[in-house]
């Protein structure tokens, strides 16, 4: 049979009113999904954005806090901080003794094994190890001997300064009676030799662990070393072989390097070595049987010669008002 013309119109008109709504509905649904879309990508950019700036504002944070703490040195930070600040300034001059290099290296067709200054002078390389040779007064034939044996003098210390990255010097303190003739002795010596490190401390038997950690203090301010060693005026240096035990924990933050020992504490104000402190550590009672019926100090290395690495010197340096000494 024939259909209705009407009926088919109205049929088609509804059939095109319900296409259009359909891709109105899609289009509409596109819209949102890229709307959501971007605002997805707009909050991780800033989420992103806004953890590297923390970094950065940490990284800022931490140098500024060593720089306080160093200049009012009243303050103590973890030996862990410590590190963290200490790598992240390490890293700053690596970085830019790099990009120093390649500038050297584009210009010259090789890179250079020293960098350069601004005003075109050379800069010298990290020393290797500062090494502090404890004497004391009425001690100048000790000292002479060890220029004469390792330690040279002149041209020759700073040969092995250049050279080898070894700085040498011997450290001694002050007179009590300031002024004297003690004094009047080591300045003539520094200024002849210039190999004097010359502490504001009184110099005397019982200030000896004072004075060991004054010098690192002071031999970290002054030069930035991989290594500090403590060394006696009667211990002669086997330089060559120094450098290479070095050399072999250069990679290593955390040295500490000597013959160790744990020593015992005495308690009677007789004895040679008393320790007025002894009762801080612990209980006659309570040590371990193997180390005898005493108490013992903490283990620790030998006075004769140790060496530690330059992060636990410049802890060292950052705490020396708070950080506690022993007799012996």
């Amino acid at each position: 049979s024939r259909q209705n013309p009407l009926w088919l119109y109205k049929r088609r008109q509804m059939q095109s009113k319900g296409s259009s709504s359909m891709v109105s509905s899609m289009v509409f649904r596109t819209r949102i999904s890229s709307l959501l879309i971007s605002m997805f990508a707009t909050f991780a950019s800033f989420y992103v954005a806004g953890r590297l700036w923390q970094d950065a504002e940490n990284r800022v944070y931490l140098i500024k806090e060593l720089d306080r703490i160093t200049g009012l040195g009243q303050s103590a930070i973890s030996v862990d901080d410590t590190l963290k600040i200490i790598a992240c300034r390490e890293q700053h001059k690596k970085l830019s003794a790099l990009e120093m290099d390649l500038a050297a290296a584009r210009q010259e067709g090789f890179t250079s094994k020293t960098s350069s200054d601004t005003d075109g002078a050379v800069s010298k390389r990290r020393p290797l190890v500062v090494i502090g040779v404890l004497t004391r007064f009425g001690r100048k034939n000790n000292r002479d001997a060890i220029r004469k044996a390792w330690m040279g003098s002149g041209a020759t210390l700073k040969k092995l300064e250049n050279e080898k990255g070894i700085v040498s010097r011997f450290v001694i303190g002050r007179s009590a009676n300031r002024g004297d003739s003690l004094d009047r002795s080591i300045d003539d010596e520094y200024r002849q030799t210039n190999d004097l490190m010359i502490l504001d401390q009184v110099e005397a038997p019982g200030e000896l662990p004072k004075k060991a950690e004054m010098f690192f203090a002071l031999a970290a301010d002054r030069w930035d070393a991989e290594f500090y060693a403590k060394v006696n005026d009667d211990v002669y240096v086997n330089i060559d072989a120094l450098g290479a035990t070095l050399t072999s924990h250069i990679d290593k933050r955390r040295v500490y390097i000597g013959c160790m020992k744990s020593g015992e504490v005495f308690s009677e104000p007789s004895h040679k070595w008393y320790e007025p402190d002894w009762w801080k550590f612990g209980d006659k009672k309570s040590m371990n049987s193997s180390f005898g019926a005493s108490n013992r100090y903490f283990r620790h290395a030998s006075g004769e010669m140790y060496v530690i690495s330059g992060a636990l010197a410049k802890f060292i340096s950052i705490n020396r008002s708070l950080l506690r000494t022993y007799a012996h």
